[in-house]
């Protein structure tokens, strides 16, 4: 069956929608975090700076190009655009990043230490451990760069001392693997203060690895 592809006004709401999900659910707080959709002419569509998501509206979303320069929008584009450009330059099969403050993944991010990969739908859905990208000051190039080679077979990564920064072939996909990312980081947390975390079998992670590039594909 040949894949129906989404118009840029669907996007646009997908990433609307997305954004207010976010901020309801708690992965962010105030006017914190970002997100970003692929639109089919592959500009890129993105949350725009310092707006409350619960009054954010259609018209308030920001249209760039993959090199950051403005092509529809009043406002300007959030400040870690380059952290979303990056990730869509160097991976052509994403189409939605999210950059959240969620709190036990961000415990694990200012600790920098790995999510480990102990739950079988992790493995499917993100891929392995999350890993901790090397620390970069907010809103630079060198943060986009570190980051984007991390989610080359990743549905997340941790920036160190920052948050939690997810991807998909969708931006309701790396809004998935935000909420799945968030749960087990908390689920490790409690583990951990029951005693020491039991691994997941070679066998049965060997068996997983291939079905998140698979999922992500298509």
């Amino acid at each position: 069956m040949a894949k129906v592809e989404r118009s840029a006004q669907e996007v646009k709401e997908a990433v609307l929608r997305t954004a207010k999900e976010m901020l309801q659910s708690g992965l962010v707080e105030g006017t914190a975090g970002n997100l970003s959709g692929r639109l089919p002419d592959g500009n890129v569509v993105m949350t725009p700076s310092s707006l409350d998501y619960e009054v954010m509206e259609l018209d308030d979303l920001v249209v760039v190009d993959l090199a950051g320069n403005v092509l529809a929008g009043e406002r300007s584009p959030t400040t870690e655009k380059q952290l979303h450009l990056a990730c869509l330059r160097a991976h052509d099969d994403l189409g939605g990043v999210i950059h959240s403050h969620a709190m036990f993944a961000t415990m694990f991010a200012v600790t920098r230490q790995p999510i480990p990969c102990v739950i079988e739908e992790f493995d499917v859905f993100v891929g392995g451990d999350v890993p901790v990208a090397e620390y970069k000051m907010t809103g630079s190039d060198e943060l986009g760069e570190e980051v984007a080679r991390w989610v080359e077979n990743r549905g997340a990564v941790l920036m160190a001392n920052h948050g939690l920064l997810t991807v998909g072939k969708d931006i309701e996909n790396a809004m998935k693997v935000a909420h799945l990312v968030e749960r087990t980081a908390q689920i490790i947390w409690g583990s951990r203060l029951l005693g020491d975390l039991v691994p997941l079998p070679d066998s049965t992670l060997e068996k997983f690895a291939p079905i998140y590039k698979m999922l992500r594909s298509h």
